[in-house]
């Protein structure tokens, strides 16, 4: 079973994938195409996705039965201990997260020796 979700993505990509997969809701396709023209219609859907997020679901012989895909989604597939999860980083944390953290001001100092001396 292979589940695609697409969102924002031109119409031509999705007139290309009706082809393949079952539109059951608009941009979620739904279909059991074997392992090759998946990883066909993957590529392609990579390739013709634009500015567009896409997902793609399918079945596995794992312990879960199924993995993900993911290209230009906020969300991301990360392998932990031997399962596959998906984490949506924190908004917070992406933008903090190329900035060093901020080191004591001199006037922080001055206050903190200041009332250490009058004690």
């Amino acid at each position: 079973m292979t589940v695609i979700v697409l969102t924002n993505c031109p119409p031509g990509l999705r007139g290309f994938l009706t082809r393949w997969l079952l539109e059951i809701s608009a941009g979620v396709f739904i279909g059991n195409p074997s392992a090759r023209v998946r990883d066909a219609l993957w590529d392609e859907v990579r390739q013709y996705a634009g500015q567009g997020r896409c997902l793609l679901a399918h079945t596995t012989n794992n312990e879960q039965g199924f993995t993900f895909r993911t290209h230009d989604h906020a969300w991301h597939p990360v392998a932990h201990e031997g399962l596959t999860l998906i984490r949506r980083p924190n908004a917070e944390t992406q933008q903090t997260a190329g900035t060093p953290k901020p080191g004591w001001s001199k006037a922080s100092k001055r206050r903190y020796y200041g009332r250490r001396t009058q004690r």
